[in-house]
């Protein structure tokens, strides 16, 4: 199962590696990493539909933000299950992503457990 993880900062990367070793190591999830929404865009394009089941979006990032990402997926890839965070738990920021069709919304910093346990609810 791949998950993608998209976000503006480059240390999440090494942050969700090591929070998910077990379940990397025993091959129940496959990390990708995306560092802005149009990257992510591309990604998706670039695999096959059913290989990304679950993307993880971080809400505030320059250029695209997570709202419009969430937007384009849920037209594009109506099956994929995308989460969104934000540093702002405000609930403007959680009515926007949930009305946009988001899963579920965290706030930072992650719940690492919540998130896996919301990880396993898809799997």
């Amino acid at each position: 199962m791949q998950i993608l993880v998209v976000g503006d900062e480059r240390d999440v990367k090494m942050l969700f590696r090591q929070k998910f070793r077990k379940e990397i190591r025993s091959g129940l999830i496959e990390l990708q990493f995306a560092f802005s929404g149009k990257e992510a865009l591309e990604y998706l394009q670039n695999t096959q539909p059913h290989d990304v089941v679950y993307v993880f979006s971080d809400i505030n990032m320059p250029g695209m933000s997570g709202i419009e990402l969430l937007g384009n997926i849920k037209s594009n890839y109506p099956d994929i299950k995308v989460s969104m965070i934000s540093a702002y738990g405000d609930q403007d920021n959680y009515n926007r992503a949930i009305e946009s069709g988001a899963k579920e919304f965290f706030t930072k910093p992650i719940d690492f457990n919540s998130l896996k346990e919301e990880i396993l609810k898809i799997i």
